[in-house]
């Protein structure tokens, strides 16, 4: 079991602007023991529904039973990427408040790439962690330290008030196959466990402890990850009883070697290259995710007093799944269904360790997905793949040569969906910022494929025509972070190549099929329904927040969901 927080700790706390506040005894009656938010990357909102044959008891069978379910629940910011979606979901804020614009951006000062949760400060406990040579994740190799944190989010997250509330007795944890998901959620004041390809274990970082527990030795000892080793992802049902039963292997699919396109696939020897990396890209993801939390559930004694504890599960094999193979595969569809068992075996490891009359369940997504092209094709819908690195010989940039000079040096770097300005460059030319910015987004927006090009200049004078895309393009700008122009791609268009890695699909835009997202409140006394109208990802904190009567996070702007108020009877 891990110890009470050190004064060490709670330094870090006040670092980040938190107090400590330690409520009554009687301030936990009637609450629940734990909070359990369950987050699945890349499911958008439609997938239960549309592959809902595969689905068993106790998974999402459980939670559509018992929970308020919004089936019209979206993300309101432009950028639909892992750290801004989990940020917000955790924040109940924007990411323009809460600082986390995209999973990479471009720090002007060191001239590199910066990935969302890096901070040299405090490097993994016992473990290297960078691996670019290994890691097939173009994210991942930018960071540029393997120390992580969640020093980079400004706001508190509704984990962080938690601790606030019901003070040091209350226990936080995120875990995720990805650090940021399992840092976004586990907040300032929480740990965090991620899984380390590199290492093929869970690891955490210095700002959380210096030492792992016993409890994690122990999980690692009984050699789950090295389990799958030889072996290969197969179907759990029989073919023909899927949608995609007969489409194994569509051409848009990456082929991955040794893992393969089609079924099944294999994950190789223990030591080989990509070993972790494929466990990663099936549902083996989410099973070895969902044990170590089952584990640390028990080891940490969750859930077993009156004060309110929080266990965040971020699931990231659909995501994985869905870059490789896209959401409209035999791969998606097959690991939605044992997706749906892992989340069945998860909620009944809590129903007997904390019971689910005493559990707060909240299950989301941190965004959903587009289709491939060539899959809309067959379906007679036009979209197309941008290839960014052909800008320059668009006849509009030659042009930009005649008044700036090469066009090319103007742009110092486009980290989607960010364009970097050259400022030194523009400043050493005695160009005006302002005329480059609005002709390189006036030439970007002509390209087929660009919807929009908003310059930043644009978005704070506020002189741009307000609409739901420039909404959500407003709610992501952070003077700070954020790129001189936001690309807005047409609906259906995206950047398929990362780094040579062509993928089937890849979020990140402003459309519903990125922004719809499952939206599913479960708990004692919260009345089943289903609810159609439109709600929004930010209301998720201080829905959660007025279920246990702390205070909203910082910088939270969403407001309370009705529909899950408990239900209470009038006083005679």
């Amino acid at each position: 079991m891990t110890e009470p927080k050190t004064i060490s700790k709670l330094v870090k706390w006040a670092a980040v602007g938190l107090s400590l506040a330690i409520p009554s005894v009687s301030s936990a009656q009637d609450k629940p023991r734990l909070v359990l938010q369950i987050t699945v990357d890349q499911l958008r909102g439609d997938l239960i529904h549309r592959y809902g044959t595969h689905i068993a008891e106790g998974g999402f069978r459980y939670l559509l039973d018992t929970g308020v379910t919004f089936t019209n629940a979206h993300h309101r910011h432009a950028n639909t990427e892992t750290i801004v979606g989990h940020t917000t979901l955790a924040t109940g804020t924007d990411p323009a408040i809460h600082g986390m614009v995209a999973n990479l951006w471009f720090d002007r000062k060191t001239g590199t790439p910066f990935y969302n949760v890096q901070d040299p400060d405090y490097p993994l406990v016992g473990a290297s962690g960078i691996d670019a040579e290994n890691e097939i994740d173009p994210t991942q190799r930018a960071a540029t330290t393997d120390g992580r944190s969640p020093r980079n989010i400004i706001s508190s997250t509704i984990s962080d008030e938690i601790a606030l509330h019901f003070g040091p007795s209350s226990k936080i944890f995120g875990v995720s196959v990805k650090d940021r998901g399992a840092i976004a959620m586990a907040g300032h004041a929480g740990e965090a466990y991620w899984f380390s390809k590199a290492e093929g274990r869970f690891v955490t970082s210095t700002f959380y402890r210096d030492t792992y527990p016993a409890w994690v030795g122990k999980w690692d000892e009984k050699g789950m990850v090295a389990s799958y080793a030889d072996r290969s992802w197969t179907l759990l049902g029989e073919a023909e009883d899927y949608a995609f039963g007969d489409r194994d292997d569509q051409p848009w699919e990456t082929e991955m070697p040794v893992f393969g396109r089609v079924f099944p696939h294999n994950w190789g020897a223990a030591d080989g290259k990509y070993y972790t990396t494929f466990l990663t890209l099936s549902p083996a993801g989410d099973e070895i995710t969902v044990d170590f939390a089952k584990t640390l559930l028990d080891a940490e004694q969750l859930g077993k007093d009156e004060i309110t504890d929080y266990l965040s599960v971020s699931l990231s094999s659909t995501d994985y799944v869905g870059h490789i193979f896209g959401p409209s595969s035999l791969e998606a569809e097959d690991n939605f269904a044992r997706l749906d068992r892992q989340i069945a075996d998860l909620l009944k490891h809590v129903q007997t360790a904390v019971g689910l009359e005493n559990t707060l369940i909240v299950l989301s997504a941190d965004h959903g997905a587009p289709e491939h092209p060539e899959y809309l094709a067959t379906l007679g819908i036009e979209a197309g793949l941008f290839d960014f690195s052909r800008v320059d010989t668009e006849p509009g940039f030659v042009r930009l040569q005649t008044d700036f000079g090469e066009s090319a040096d103007l742009v110092q770097n486009f980290s989607n969906p960010y364009l970097y300005l050259n400022k030194d460059l523009i400043s050493e030319r005695g160009l005006d910022p302002l005329a480059v910015e609005q002709a390189v987004a006036e030439e970007l927006q002509k390209l087929p494929g660009i919807a929009y090009a908003i310059g930043s200049s644009d978005l704070r004078r506020g002189s741009f025509a307000k609409t739901r895309i420039s909404d959500a393009v407003l709610a992501n700008f952070n003077p700070d972070r954020s790129g001189d122009i936001y690309v807005v791609f047409e609906p259906h268009w995206f950047v398929a190549d990362f780094d040579g890695l062509h993928v089937a699909s890849a979020h990140g835009s402003p459309w519903t099929y990125d922004t719809h997202v499952p939206l599913i409140f479960s708990g004692s006394n919260i009345a089943p329904q289903t609810v159609v109208r439109r709600v929004e990802t930010v209301d998720v904190a201080p829905t959660i927040a007025s279920l246990l009567g702390t205070k909203p996070p910082s910088g939270a702007v969403g407001v309370p969901l009705p529909e899950v108020m408990p239900v209470t009877k009038d006083k005679p």
